[in-house]
């Protein structure tokens, strides 16, 4: 998937080791697996099916946001990055032409 990030100090937290141990400590290894899956992934679906990653889309004020699990709580939260967001006839989001993710952050939104 083609990632871009809302901030250049969000890339550099979520791609450089150095700087993934000391934003995460503990969490370090699992931030960069989910990375590593981000990237591997083709399109939406794709990630949708790894069962570890979690990827779900976010309710209520949050919709049109999806997640995937760093631990039990953390979560890096990513936006669809198309203009304008694929969607199928029935107007739900068509996850095999979503390609393309803008990473919003880190967080722990429980």
């Amino acid at each position: 998937m083609k990632i871009s990030y809302q901030s250049n100090r969000l890339r550099k937290s979520l791609n450089e080791a150095k700087e993934i141990q000391k934003e995460f400590g503990t969490m370090a290894k699992k931030v960069s697996q989910r990375m590593k899956e981000l990237i591997a992934s083709d399109n939406l679906e794709v990630l949708k099916s790894i069962p570890a990653a979690n990827c779900h889309e976010l309710k209520g004020n949050r919709k049109g946001e999806f997640a995937v699990d760093i631990s039990g709580n953390h979560r890096i939260i990513f936006v669809p990055d198309h203009d304008p967001v694929p969607v199928k006839e029935d107007h739900s989001l068509d996850c095999i032409r979503i390609t393309d993710i803008e990473i919003l952050g880190t967080e722990d939104y429980h």
